[in-house]
């Protein structure tokens, strides 16, 4: 068929589909009418675009709206058989895959845990296959799926860099052999992008074109989101703000073979624990480690866990802390603040979450004094595996674009 141009009956048409779709996502179910009137369209219009939708298999029929005065109408819905995508997260620890529906609704999960020794492609593919299974699908039953990892893979040489804690996945040939191994289109994004991408549809930064993500978990990192876009960078590594020096630490050079840099030197979770007994701070009665450290590493657990506890009773030793890592905190990201100048700061991972609104209270005071801005700072909403559901929601947009282009 060929291309619709400006002006025509098909293109005006793809259009109207479009934006009834839209509203269908937005909404929930609509009758012909509601729909009629939030497009503009009069009702036969309205009818025969949804007649051409359903029969593409775009929407279906839900029943009535029969709780309202007067004759009921028939409600129509997005299809959610209508395509499916995947989401995978990737971290040292393990590998998550979750399916969605075309209306993003998640239906099947399944997790592969890390071993020693154990190929990334193995790794993703048995996800993968787990949760397509769980979905009843077939793989190839996905349009797409998108995988978040730490770090980046360089456009120009297809090897991920900033993520040397991620073992088994820095072979030049890995983003080949995956793509031979998947039987569906595959995209790859940083997992902190990501979190801002599930804040941006779903959560804290929705409405917003231009936020920072502040994000504290496994490693310290940032997403930059301009104009409503990812900015990404030359190589992938925009936001990579773990490796900014930054006043009250030395210079750490070679930062990329030490996969480290002043600002996770002096904010990471890996040196909370030491912060907290400097400071007077008792540490947990018990271990974090082990099985019950939940889905972190014992590193970021035993932070949550200092976190949540000087939280819970901001005073004395733990306000001392509390005060302590909001200046931590604060000192990179005023560097952040001072370049960007964003419209809000969103604050994400386990180890900002942990410190609650008494943490964000003073990491907000201590912003006002060494920034020249002063962005609101908002909690992230998205808590619960905000990087899959980054991933799925990636994935959604682009095959939404996709199944919805009626004018193919």
């Amino acid at each position: 068929m060929p291309a619709a141009t400006p002006g025509t009956p098909s293109l005006l048409r793809a259009m109207n589909d479009r934006a009834a779709l839209d509203l269908l996502l937005t909404h929930g179910p609509l009758s012909r009418t509601r729909i009629g009137h939030l497009t503009g369209l009069s009702k036969p219009t309205a009818s025969q675009l949804l007649a051409r939708l359903e029969a593409a298999g775009l929407v279906v029929a839900t029943g009535t709206d029969g709780g309202r005065p007067g004759p009921s109408a028939q409600l129509y819905a997005i299809n959610p058989r209508a395509a499916y995508v995947g989401g995978l997260d990737v971290t040292p620890g393990r590998v998550l895959a979750a399916v969605a529906d075309l209306t993003g609704t998640v239906i099947a999960s399944h997790e592969v845990p890390y071993t020693e020794g154990a190929q990334a492609v193995d790794q993703v593919t048995a996800a993968f296959g787990g949760a397509a299974k769980a979905a009843g699908l077939h793989p190839c039953d996905l349009h797409r799926v998108v995988i978040g990892t730490p770090g980046a893979f360089d456009p120009q040489t297809g090897r991920l860099r900033y993520a040397s804690h991620l073992p088994g996945w820095h072979s030049p040939t890995l983003l080949d052999d995956l793509a031979a191994a998947l039987p569906v289109p595959v995209e790859y994004e940083n997992d902190v992008n990501l979190a801002a991408v599930a804040e941006q549809r779903l959560g804290a930064a929705r409405g917003h074109g231009d936020f920072v993500l502040l994000w504290n978990e496994e490693g310290l990192g940032a997403a930059l989101v301009f104009g409503g876009r990812l900015h990404r960078g030359w190589t992938g590594g925009a936001g990579e703000v773990g490796f900014l020096p930054v006043p009250g630490r030395p210079l750490v050079r070679q930062v990329t073979r030490a996969n480290s840099g002043g600002y996770q030197e002096l904010a990471g979770v890996e040196g909370l624990p030491r912060l907290a007994a400097d400071l007077g701070v008792e540490p947990a009665s018990c271990s974090p480690a082990g099985p019950d450290a939940g889905p972190h590493g014992p590193e970021v657990a035993a932070a949550v866990a200092l976190l949540a506890r000087a939280a819970a009773a901001p005073e004395g030793a733990h306000l001392r802390f509390l005060q302590a890592y909001a200046t931590a905190l604060a000192t990179g990201l005023a560097s952040l603040v001072a370049v960007l100048d964003p419209e809000i700061v969103v604050l994400a991972g386990a180890a900002i979450d942990a410190g609650g609104e008494p943490l964000r209270e003073l990491l907000e005071a201590e912003l006002a004094e060494l920034a020249p801005s002063r962005p609101r700072l908002v909690p992230g909403e998205v808590l619960e595996r905000p990087v899959l559901h980054g991933a799925l929601e990636s994935a959604l947009a682009t095959t939404r674009d996709e199944v919805f282009d009626t004018s193919r």
